[in-house]
């Protein structure tokens, strides 16, 4: 990345050396905050630079009883990297509350931060000028948990809360989700923002048990509690699943603050994990009804699968889950999460090649795709993870922090069950003719794999609380008028960040996605938490995509009372003032 100065003048070199420990930077170049600059509290309302080394301006009269410090922020993939931002640590929601009147007051916005595991600037935009916002962690005081194992059983979590703590303490009590994010990091009002999912489907013939959706995670919202605006001042309000005012928020990008959710949850289960490496692309991504061992094949016999198809190579590394009570023969079994250790930590070899390539040698992509194939062949016989068993969360959870960083781009098809094996040779067979078009240039502009993933949708079958609909704008909304359309199939690529082209690519992908993907059979929506709106050189600039086509997908279909701008309308009727919002919100969201 290069060099930047923030609106303090004050560098980000300057910030690397502005006290022991301030960040910690990785050997892949990277860096995170891990050391907080803290308020002088003697500077408050002086709007004067603080002491103890901070260096931006002291937020005047600010609550002296809430912890305040400089800290720096980077995303998931560090293409959003700030040198210092306020950052304040509420204990409790009745200071997540004085800190939004405090802000109102003051023409301060506040962004909620979580596990900081994503792409997109709905948090902090790269280059604002950051003086007056503050940053609210909600993973140090917000993060508590307490399970009901009624009927319906639930769990209630505070927002700071993340997916691997919820699920160990639902797992305790023999409840779990059967839908989840590979991340056991991420927050829990982070997953609701962006209506995080995993990649389950049940086989042919199989039905989901009760308490469990294969939809978002959003859709397992009984209740939640959010600090709004009531006329006068900002307060917490409590939404019932059934009230029409909650669908917004259940999958609300960032433009509210949640200080309470409660979920249901149902039977914990066992499950199989197999991983396939030696099945040829072209077999695996068969069309629809094709013979062999096709991913749709998959989805009939055993629901739940995943292809990540790294670059020039022959044969995707493919996961197969399926419900399994018994150990079957030749598993083994696991008694936690992150099982495939050789993802986490790459070997010199691999890295040195991601240094080549970010060094301006995007040539050598052609040898990174099989190196990482390699790995994973490897990998898997090493750790004996080819075949593994285990309780739900701990065959569905497997990216830590420590995997491989990349940028990513794609979105959502959303369309009937019969037609994955369509969708998913379409794009495969378009994706590889561009690349190898681009490799007859000379050009690379694509270097990660392919990930490909599917889910069912947000059915209101799921919910066992009187429910007044879908989460409004989740990518796994359901069309009224299409009521075949059951399964999101996510198609996404991967790029290591800083490689030439490569945004321009998503862009050509995502147009055509957008003009294949249309019709009677199907329709695109964006992955929230990933990378849309791909400008020439940037993500998130299409104006075009970003006030037109994406609104659109919310609208089509859908009832004028229940749509993209009802949501917008109930976003500004909750935060009139926009204290939870920025300059790309405005814009997202107006």
């Amino acid at each position: 990345m290069p060099k930047s100065d923030n609106a303090t003048g004050f560098s980000r070199r300057g910030f690397l050396t502005a006290g022991a420990g301030a960040l910690a930077v990785t050997a892949m170049g990277g860096w995170t905050p891990v050391y907080a600059l803290p308020l002088d509290t003697g500077s408050l309302g002086s709007g004067s630079g603080s002491a103890g080394g901070a260096t931006l301006p002291a937020p005047p009269d600010f609550p002296t009883d809430i912890e305040l410090a400089q800290q720096a922020y980077q995303n998931w993939s560090k293409e959003i990297m700030l040198d210092a931002t306020w950052t304040a640590f509420p204990r409790n929601a009745g200071d997540v509350v004085r800190l939004t009147n405090w802000a109102h007051k003051n023409g301060y916005t506040i962004r909620p931060r979580g596990a900081m595991h994503g792409w997109t600037p709905l948090t902090v935009e790269n280059g604002a000028n950051v003086d007056k916002v503050i940053l609210a962690d909600t993973t140090t005081h917000l993060a508590s948990i307490a399970v009901n194992a009624g009927s319906p059983a639930t769990v209630t979590a505070g927002p700071g809360a993340t997916l691997g703590a919820i699920t160990s303490a639902l797992q305790d009590k023999g409840l779990g989700w059967a839908n989840l994010p590979a991340p056991g990091v991420l927050t829990i009002a982070g997953c609701l923002a962006v209506d995080a999912h995993g990649a389950a489907l049940p086989a042919d013939g199989q039905s989901a048990m009760k308490g469990h959706t294969y939809g978002s995670l959003s859709n397992l919202v009984t209740e939640l509690t959010a600090v709004v605006w009531n006329g006068t001042e900002y307060a917490e309000r409590t939404f019932s699943r059934n009230d029409p005012k909650i669908k917004p928020l259940l999958a609300g990008l960032g433009r509210t603050f949640i200080t309470s959710v409660t979920m249901q949850a149902g039977p914990n289960f066992r499950m199989r994990c197999r991983s396939i490496t030696n099945i040829g692309w072209e077999e695996m991504f068969g069309a629809k009804g094709a013979d062999g061992r096709t991913f749709e094949s998959f989805v009939k016999s055993d629901g739940g699968v995943e292809a990540i198809w790294y670059p020039f190579t022959d044969k995707p590394w493919l996961k197969v889950w399926t419900v399994a009570p018994d150990k079957p023969a030749g598993s083994r079994e696991v008694t936690g999460p992150y099982n495939y250790p050789f993802s986490d930590n790459l070997p010199e070899p691999i890295t040195d090649m991601i240094g080549q390539m970010n060094a301006g040698v995007p040539g050598i992509a052609p040898l990174f795709g099989p190196a990482m194939y390699g790995v994973t062949v490897a990998g898997l016989a090493a750790t004996n993870s080819t075949d593994i068993w285990g309780w739900s969360k701990d065959v569905q959870f497997y990216i830590k922090a420590t995997t491989l960083r990349l940028t990513e781009g794609g979105g959502a098809v959303i369309t009937s069950r019969a037609n994955i094996g369509q969708v998913i040779h379409d794009f495969t067979h378009w994706f590889n003719e561009r690349i190898e078009y681009y490799r007859g240039k000379g050009e690379f502009p694509l270097n990660g794999p392919v990930e490909i993933r599917c889910c069912g949708l947000d059915e209101a079958a799921d919910v066992l609380v009187d429910s007044a609909g879908a989460p409004t704008i989740s990518a796994m909304r359901p069309r009224p008028d299409r009521p075949e359309w059951d399964t999101a199939i996510w198609l996404n690529v991967l790029g290591v960040p800083g490689t030439p082209g490569m945004f321009a690519f998503y862009r050509e992908m995502e147009q055509w996605m957008r003009s294949h993907y249309t019709g009677a059979d199907y329709t695109f929506r964006p992955e929230w938490s990933k990378g849309w709106a791909f400008g020439p050189d940037k993500p998130y600039t299409d104006g075009g995509i970003i006030s037109g086509a994406l609104p659109k997908s919310y609208r089509d279909g859908l009832p004028a009372s229940d749509n993209w701008d009802t949501a917008v309308q109930v976003f500004n009727e909750f935060d009139p003032h926009k204290v939870y919002s920025n300059s790309f919100m405005d814009q997202l969201l107006p």
